[in-house]
């Protein structure tokens, strides 16, 4: 005989209790206006359609009128007057080790082929940023497997870095390499934005079988609703802070950082926020910061974020980008000029920084690093001289050491995608360079 507790209790009386409907007064872009709802912000309700499948939308907006909201799928099949129901809370994904080697959607659902995810637990797509006093300093060097950021712009474990670009420079290509050669035990990837034509190649060529087994890949494509590519960041972001309470060392990677706030803007417009910097409201301006802090380090395991900034018309300095610098630790800047002559990685290694070199390089290291760096700074300082013959041998050593080694600077910026150096053969390697 079983006893009725009062938790049994509480979950019979409210599976008895009646449903509690809003309806959609009004369609209007990107947005439904219901009433007589009562929800949250961030709460998922249900619209029914006329498709005979309920579409899902998410509380963007609360006022006099009713909630903002705004779908996540297909709008085709919503009419005004269409019945809608609570679900009873947010976004919810599944978690656990079994996600590593599977393909997700923006809203954490599997897109492959593979075994049903059904029997992981459940957790909310919210989550809080550890307090700062308890994250542990940032004092170990993580190899990433680029010999031009491993020894020049040095990544912490835990440490969140801007790759900035325009389109088309190798930001993808690079995070492939990244995946592949990091010494991290699980990677993230979330692919927001991203073409769908792309998203396949990607995963096949540039990441491929070994890459993929040790990752899990969240992806949104471009054509998505504007609230699933925004939820795939915070999607992906809550995977990886799973792996980090279970204590481990994982790398977040999302590309990109830009076509989410692109996503923030579509929904704050749309929810009646006023345009400010070159049309984002204020609110994407508040979001970044709230994503971007969840990573890091924390009292168990770390998150080492590495977010592409596609920045327009290659301004480094446009809202996006001028942001997220502020709040990272570090930037690297990948050049078209160095894109177009065929220089892979397309770094420049003179305009990128990581802000806890001092911590994760030894003064031997560091020592190396400033020497090449200094030779490139002077062999960009005459560059133009050397090329028109106006330029006289022992006027400058750190030039004439530039032009004399640059074949060999050269070979070891430059890395095939399939080539994934060892951070202690990297360092081995830039101190014989810069020793001759």
């Amino acid at each position: 005989m079983s006893v009725l507790t009062s938790a049994r209790a509480e979950a019979a009386l409210a599976a008895l209790a009646p449903a509690r409907l809003g309806r959609v007064s009004e369609i209007l872009g990107l947005h439904l206006l219901v009433g007589g709802l009562a929800a949250a912000v961030g709460d998922l309700v249900e619209v029914e359609s006329t498709t005979g499948v309920p579409v899902l939308a998410e509380v963007a907006a609360s006022g006099s009128a009713g909630l903002v909201c705004l779908p996540l799928g297909p709008t085709t099949g919503l009419r005004a007057g269409a019945l809608v129901q609570h679900t009873g809370g947010p976004l919810r994904i599944r978690v656990g080790d079994e996600l590593r080697g599977r393909v997700l959607d923006g809203l954490g659902r599997p897109l492959d082929d593979g075994p049903s995810l059904d029997h992981l637990p459940l957790v909310s797509v919210d989550h809080p940023t550890p307090p700062a006093l308890s994250r542990p300093r940032i004092t170990e060097q993580l190899g990433l497997g680029v010999r031009a950021l491993d020894s020049l712009t040095p990544c912490g474990r835990g440490q969140r870095i801007g790759i900035m670009a325009g389109s088309g420079v190798g930001k993808s290509s690079l995070l492939s390499m990244i995946a592949r050669g990091t010494d991290a035990e699980v990677c993230v990837l979330a692919l927001v934005g991203e073409r769908g034509r792309e998203v396949r190649e990607f995963l096949e060529n540039d990441l491929g079988p070994e890459g993929l087994a040790r990752s899990v890949v969240v992806v949104a494509t471009s054509d998505a609703p504007p609230v699933e590519r925004l939820r795939a960041a915070f999607v992906a972001t809550r995977i990886a802070e799973s792996f980090r309470d279970e204590g481990r060392d994982v790398v977040l990677m999302m590309d990109s950082l830009t076509r989410v706030a692109m996503a923030q803007r579509e929904i704050g417009l749309s929810a009646g926020e006023p345009p400010a910097t070159r049309g984002y409201p204020p609110s994407v301006f508040a979001l970044l910061p709230r994503l971007l802090e969840r990573a890091g380090t924390a009292a168990t395991g770390s998150i080492t974020g590495l977010y592409t900034v596609l920045v327009e018309g290659d301004d480094m300095q446009d809202p996006v980008g001028d942001t997220a610098r502020s709040i990272l630790d570090g930037h690297v800047v990948l050049s078209r000029r160095l894109a177009t002559s065929g220089h892979f990685p397309s770094i420049d290694v003179l305009e990128s920084i990581s802000r806890v070199t001092g911590a994760v390089t030894t003064p031997e290291q560091r020592a190396d690093a400033t020497r090449l760096r200094r030779m490139l700074a002077a062999h960009r300082d005459v560059r133009e001289l050397v090329e028109i013959g106006a330029y006289v041998r022992g006027a400058d050593a750190d030039a004439d050491a530039a032009l004399t080694l640059m074949p060999q600077i050269e070979d070891f910026l430059r890395q095939s995608m399939d080539d994934s150096t060892p951070t202690v053969a990297t360092w081995a390697r830039l101190h014989e360079l810069v020793a001759r």
